[in-house]
């Protein structure tokens, strides 16, 4: 993950929060206040921390010379309480950069902390997807990451995967993998998405790399995977959650994507507290 990359996530949050300016700070408070401040975890249970990287470059932005001090790391865990970060500037970049900042540490941290309890529930390689929020997904690859589990491919330019309506535009699974292998990039692996027994048989005939098994059974997926016998990395999504994830470990599967990681995840609580 990029500063620069960061950064200008950063602005763009800035420029739709602030946009002409903070009028009730501008009003209230002075030009040359200072204040110290405490981001403090207060959600009722363990928290993975992620995203101090775009919370202080987010009042950096606002005060050059703010100190933001990291008292949690990302990556490591915290408890309802627990003082996560220090901070000491101006009392109007402070006020004007709060909620911007604190979106972004809440939601990554949330994060980072369903990607931990997937990692604690189960041996499984888990991978997200790119079911991300728009401007976000670097940030949340990164969060996912910081819970222990993998990212898949970033975005559509790092990866051949066949899905539903690639194969009904071209017809069959074995024409979309013609025509990818025709303009296939070096050390490419090509991945077809199959929902049925048939379309796995398709896609091991076209001799693809890895095959997804898209919203199957167990029981699917244990003919799907006896069928592949090994000729193909195995990987399945859809329907996934906490509950489950236990039931697909012995299948032989080699991973699980999962975009309920990114997509629809709770917030974790924190909030920035002035301090004397």
């Amino acid at each position: 993950m990029h500063k620069e990359e960061v950064l200008k996530v950063v602005r763009l949050a800035l420029e739709e929060d602030i946009g002409g300016g903070d009028i009730t700070t501008e009003l209230v408070i002075d030009e040359v206040g200072k204040s110290r401040a405490e981001i403090m975890c207060k959600d009722e249970g363990r928290i993975v921390v992620c995203g101090h990287l775009p919370a202080r470059l987010t009042f950096a932005e606002l005060d050059a010379d703010c100190s933001y001090e990291e008292l949690i790391p990302d990556g490591e865990e915290a408890m309802n309480g627990q003082v996560v970060a220090r901070l000491s500037g101006k009392t109007k970049g402070l006020l004007s950069a709060e909620r911007v900042a604190l979106n972004f540490i809440c939601h990554l941290s949330g994060v980072a902390t369903q990607a931990a309890q997937f990692a604690k529930k189960t041996e499984l390689v888990i991978r997200d997807t790119r079911k991300t929020i728009p401007g976000l997904r670097i940030l949340q690859k990164y969060a996912v990451r910081c819970g222990g589990l993998e990212n898949h491919r970033m975005g559509l330019f790092d990866g051949v995967m066949i899905k539903d309506n690639h194969i009904r535009a071209t017809g069959s699974i074995a024409e979309a993998v013609r025509r990818a292998r025709k303009g296939e990039p070096p050390k490419v692996e090509i991945e077809v998405e199959a929902q049925t027994i048939d379309q796995v048989e398709e896609a091991l005939g076209a001799g693809v790399d890895i095959i997804m098994l898209d919203n199957m059974t167990v029981e699917q997926i244990r003919e799907a995977v006896a069928l592949i016998e090994g000729r193909a990395q195995v990987e399945v999504s859809g329907g996934i959650d906490l509950d489950n994830v236990g039931e697909y470990e012995g299948l032989g599967i080699n991973f699980i994507s999962i975009g309920a990681l990114t997509h629809s995840v709770r917030a974790a609580n924190l909030s920035l507290e002035f301090v004397e």
